[in-house]
């Protein structure tokens, strides 16, 4: 089964290629949105164009949400979490099926090989990437990824607050 989540529109795209500043690639969803309507998290081909595999199915694009991440990430906050998730078993349990789902939703798109197993952001055993675990938590909501839903409460941003730039874009 595919996960619930929107096709991208040309202005989508247009606005992704605005927000990373360069060419959208293999975007096959958007499963995160701002408040206004821009996409916040694009879900991208598990296997590229070029055939690159690409385990990161979440990818958070939105500015402002991925300037808290690097923000919080510049702070050590992973090394915190990290702490947490050895020394919580209901965080460690939560966490693993965090990285299950992750798995699932990308091998309901598409089976790569290389990727068999691997999740993104460090899951299921470290805390590597809060921008990836935080994409997760967006797209798949609250109390699924308890990694991602600690980073964007940390964080500096909110989804529920647009702080989209002007893209230019009709």
């Amino acid at each position: 089964m595919r996960p619930p989540f929107e096709p991208p529109t040309a202005r989508d795209i247009a606005i992704v290629s605005a927000q990373l500043g360069r060419p959208a690639r293999d975007v096959i969803g958007i499963p995160a949105r701002c408040v206004c309507g821009a996409p916040t998290v694009v879900a991208t081909n598990p296997r590229l164009a070029d055939g690159t595999p690409f385990p990161t199915l979440y990818y958070l694009t939105h500015p402002a949400a991925t300037a808290a991440m690097s923000d919080l990430e510049a702070t050590h906050v992973m090394v915190e979490f990290g702490q947490l998730l050895e020394g919580d078993d209901e965080m460690r349990t939560a966490y693993a099926h965090a990285h299950e789902q992750y798995v699932a939703d990308r091998e309901s798109i598409l089976v790569v090989e290389e990727l068999s197993g691997i999740s993104a952001g460090g899951m299921p055993h470290r805390v590597k990437c809060l921008h990836a675990v935080a994409g997760h938590a967006l797209s798949a909501g609250p109390g699924v990824n308890p990694i991602g839903d600690l980073a964007l409460s940390r964080g500096d941003w909110s989804p529920e607050v647009c702080e989209c730039l002007d893209y230019g874009i009709e």
